[in-house]
């Protein structure tokens, strides 16, 4: 048997206080745990709802650290994605990662429609909301194999319904 999920992804960044108040204020996450003694300068985060005892891990290595050259001039991650209920949640992101300058584009893949920013550290993110499971047709799916399109929440609010929870069949189940 192979591996059957991601359950957490760690993070270098510059500095921890920084980026647990990002993590929390713009994307919602919490405080996962109390850390022991001789842990300072490590933070670790949990998504709402996630029975995880962590999804996400920080730790901090200076106000010095060079900016990642992954995809620029070394190997290494692109980006992480992190997957939203409703596309109200969607929208609000976009407004608010915009608002505070992290929002660097959007795209409709057809059966994910995703945002993409950077947080302080400029370690880009990406945050998505997949078309359920019995929604999927020949238009989303067409989606998937073209270059992706300009993402219009209003337009896929209209079609899937502002409210309706995303993922369901595919990444949450039925």
């Amino acid at each position: 048997m192979g591996v059957t999920r991601l359950n957490h992804a760690v993070l270098y960044v510059r500095d921890v206080a920084r980026s647990v108040e990002f993590y929390t204020t713009v994307l919602g996450f919490e405080q996962a745990m109390q850390l022991p003694e001789g842990f300072a300068g490590a933070a670790f985060l949990k998504a709402p709802g996630s029975t995880n005892d962590h999804d996400l891990g920080l730790f901090e290595i200076g106000s010095g650290a060079g900016p990642s050259g992954a995809g620029r001039s070394t190997v290494g991650l692109y980006h992480l994605a992190w997957e939203v209920d409703t596309l109200d949640t969607l929208e609000r992101l976009a407004g608010r990662l915009a608002e505070i300058g992290s929002l660097v584009g959007s795209s409709d893949h057809g059966t994910t429609k995703s945002l993409y920013a950077k947080d302080p550290d400029g370690l880009e993110f990406e945050v998505v909301w997949l078309v359920p499971a019995d929604q999927l047709d020949d238009e989303a799916f067409a989606g998937r194999t073209r270059p992706p399109a300009p993402l219009d929440i209003a337009k896929e609010k209209r079609r899937y319904g502002a409210q309706t929870r995303g993922g369901v069949g595919i990444s949450v189940p039925a």
